[in-house]
């Protein structure tokens, strides 16, 4: 047809992609209705499941591309944190509490780890501190970067009487190791425990 019409092929062939560009997908209003009833958490996985469930088969790579075209982003991909692997603290320090979490006195044991919560739309890490005598939580900071300056602002918020800490208790994460946070301890003769490098391994895997 385009010999006789007498029109490069070329032309020919972006004609019928512009026009394909501007059909509209037949599954279009159902997968915007179902995204924006899940409040705008579905991705293609859990929309797929919910046209199934309506006897609808439509792909994955199908709903991505009319999700696209129609600017449908879910909440959970926009959320989701990105794990960041740092380096693993490799000192020789031993763990002295070697998992008996239970049956402790009061400041015996503190023990500290870091997660994050979203906060206006950008990820924010806290630190807190625990007293495994009661599970209390007896120090604890936020901020926007996970290094050691957070942890030493949690312990900057303990109201108990640091000298009655007999061991400090953390995982091998590098902002747990610090001049600073070192000085604490050794000021109030808090002994250092790190979990073992298996178990960070495993954690980490």
């Amino acid at each position: 047809m385009c010999y006789v019409l007498k029109i490069p092929r070329s032309t020919f062939y972006y004609e019928s992609k512009i026009s394909n560009k501007n059909i509209k997908d037949e599954y279009t209003d159902d997968i915007i209705r179902i995204f924006k009833a899940s409040r705008k958490n579905y991705g293609t996985r859990r929309i797929k499941k919910e046209l199934s469930n309506e006897n609808k088969t439509v792909s994955r790579r199908r709903i991505a591309r009319v999700m696209r075209k129609n600017g449908l982003v879910s909440n959970y991909t926009v959320a989701k944190y990105k794990v960041h692997k740092t380096k693993v603290n490799e000192a020789k320090i031993s763990n002295l509490v070697k998992r008996e979490f239970n049956n402790r006195s009061q400041m015996e044991v503190v023990v500290s780890d870091l997660t994050y919560v979203r906060v206006n739309g950008k990820w924010n890490y806290v630190c807190l501190i625990l007293d495994l005598h009661n599970r209390e939580i007896i120090g604890y900071s936020a901020g926007p970067n996970k290094d050691a300056l957070l942890v030493y602002k949690a312990f900057a918020t303990i109201k108990n009487d640091l000298n009655k800490i007999s061991v400090f208790h953390t995982d091998r994460g590098n902002e747990f190791k610090n001049n600073v946070i070192e000085g604490i301890l050794e000021t109030f003769n808090i002994a250092r425990s790190l979990e073992s490098k298996k178990a960070v391994h495993m954690t980490m895997q």
